[in-house]
């Protein structure tokens, strides 16, 4: 075993390795928060229960980080992650909450369905990749990014402000894309990591000082107040929205494949079937611990794998330490309050960048597909994400389907997810070794989003 392999089981001293956990924490906070943010605005929530939200998401990252790191008999890959919200369920489940009788109770009966849904696939994935070879997974993967776009443009002209469009929404989003595009261009290692937290922070200062922000519910909220399940009430479970999270849990698992495979390889350890089962299975008890107190599924955070080679620190117990802050920070309402009072023009700047990132990673992805060797993958990503923009450009293209039908014809990733794989399935007939070698390389390509 090499060195770096011994140094994953490495106990630091105290204060760095609490310096180190924390430094995680501030990496992965703005994407962790921005998911909630977006949901509850998405879902019109007030800010108490957009707090709420935000400490259970945090808690719930905790609880999974320890999870995945520290390891519980047949759960957790033992090696140095953080779990965060993955940004591949946002527009999903942006979806089921403007589905009539669904809303935030039947996301969460999403949730849980999922969870349950990749506890049972966990230990079969490999006969799953086989179907999501890079030519589908990339497809599925650009088209959500393209379709997360018009929530980022919504949210960075004002979302449902009566002056939508305003000068000074576009100006506070164009200050937050700005800063964060120069933090990137300039920042090194651990700065550049923040610059989605910074973009936001900057742009949270100016609608301070211009009197946007009112933080006058802040006092009544309690210095401490303890994460329970179904804050919302009890889940709600309905057919399209489960089928949909457990699309969702598949395309988690091939990126998170790909992240187990980098992590193993960055830190000498072996990574096989038994190890990525593990991993995964780690993925669906957060998931499933997601619906229970009130938040979405997991996967494991990209940026915080690049941290730890940029630090060079192997060490579980670092990320250990990361989990344990994160679930103090959920336990504190007065910090969740004012991070819920951030304007949605400032989270629209950063949006942009953000959902822009999950279509290049599909883009990332495609460019490793051979259409030489395939000559119709290039129909299938053609054709796929044609039917994905329908819905986009014309919402009542489908119409005269029944209206059960309705939430899958008006998705753009359901209709790409089942366009690609059924063209694939049809066009592209390889073996079963040569379809699965394909996937993995598809998700080693892949990161996390």
């Amino acid at each position: 075993m090499s060195s770096s392999a011994n140094a994953v089981d490495e106990v630091l001293p105290f204060p760095r390795m609490f310096a180190l956990g924390l430094q995680h924490v501030l990496v992965m906070y703005a994407n962790a928060v921005a998911v909630p943010l977006i949901i509850g605005a998405a879902l019109h929530l007030p800010k108490e229960q957009i707090a709420m939200l935000i400490n259970a998401d945090l808690f719930a990252c905790g609880i999974a980080t320890l999870i995945q790191t520290i390891g519980f008999g047949p759960f957790g890959i033992r090696l140095p992650i953080i779990m965060g919200v993955t940004a591949v369920s946002i527009s999903p489940m942006l979806a089921m909450a403007a589905m009539p009788g669904v809303g935030l109770n039947g996301i969460y009966g999403a949730v849980l369905t999922g969870g349950v849904f990749g506890l049972l696939v966990a230990p079969l994935i490999k006969y799953v990749l086989r179907f999501f070879p890079a030519v589908v997974t990339g497809s599925i993967i650009t088209m959500i990014g393209v379709s997360l776009m018009r929530v980022g443009i919504s949210w960075a002209g004002g979302g449902a402000a009566a002056d939508f469009g305003a000068a000074r929404y576009l100006g506070v989003a164009g200050l937050v894309l700005l800063c964060i595009l120069v933090v990137l261009k300039f920042g090194r290692g651990f700065v550049a990591n923040l610059a989605v937290l910074l973009g936001i922070a900057v742009g949270y200062i100016v609608t301070i000082a211009l009197g946007w922000t009112d933080f006058s519910g802040v006092h009544a909220q309690p210095f401490v107040r303890v994460v329970l399940p179904f804050q919302f009430g009890l889940p709600t479970f309905s057919l399209v929205p489960c089928l949909t999270m457990c699309l969702v849990m598949t395309i988690v698992f091939i990126e998170a494949t790909g992240m187990f495979l980098a992590m193993g390889a960055m830190t000498g350890r072996p990574i096989g079937a038994k190890e990525i089962t593990r991993g995964l299975r780690a993925d669906s008890i957060g998931t499933l611990i997601g619906g229970l107190f009130n938040t979405f599924p997991y996967v494991s955070y990209s940026q915080n794998i690049g941290l730890v080679s940029v630090t060079g620190v192997y060490s579980r117990w670092v990320c250990v330490t990361s989990g344990v802050i994160m679930l103090f920070l959920g336990l504190v309402p007065k910090v969740a309050y004012i991070v819920a009072s951030v304007p949605q023009c400032v989270i629209g700047g950063a949006s942009l960048i953000m959902f822009g990132m999950v279509t290049a990673t599909g883009i990332k992805i495609l460019s490793t597909v051979d259409y030489a060797a395939q000559r119709h993958n290039v129909l299938v990503v053609g054709t796929s994400i044609g039917f994905g923009i329908i819905p986009i450009v014309s919402p009542n293209f489908f119409r005269i389907m029944p209206t059960v039908l309705h939430p899958i014809f008006g998705d753009p990733i359901m209709m790409t997810s089942i366009t690609a794989v059924l063209l694939n399935a049809c066009l592209n007939r390889t073996s079963t070794a040569a379809a699965s070698l394909d996937a993995m390389r598809a998700a080693e390509s892949a990161e996390a989003i």
